[in-house]
């Protein structure tokens, strides 16, 4: 009797290490992609600020130019802003592509 407890025993330690070490490698994944998460959330809050920061420049740039007429003065506002973002999507795509 003692023999078929203690065969019971290794077995249900065996299974114990097993699920410990799948629960290890879970954790490990979580956090790689928690990390992950936060790292982008932070460049995309500073990608934003510096994009309004840009935004304000610009548009004080474009109402000296452009004193004269409201709508001219926006669609050169709207010419530039787009350019700007045309040419960051360039460069992004260019550097922050992924290799398969």
């Amino acid at each position: 009797m003692l023999l078929v407890f203690g065969g019971k025993m290794k077995e249900i330690k065996e299974k114990a290490q097993i699920h410990a070490r799948r629960i290890k490698e879970k954790a490990k994944r979580f956090n790689r992609e928690l990390k992950k998460a936060l790292y982008t959330a932070f460049l995309a809050a500073f990608g934003f600020l510096i994009a309004l920061v840009w935004r304000d420049l610009i548009q004080v740039w474009v109402e000296k130019i452009s004193a004269t007429s409201p709508l001219h003065g926006q669609l050169i506002s709207t010419l530039i802003v787009t350019f700007i973002c045309v040419f960051g999507i360039l460069i992004a795509t260019r550097f922050l592509k992924v290799k398969e």
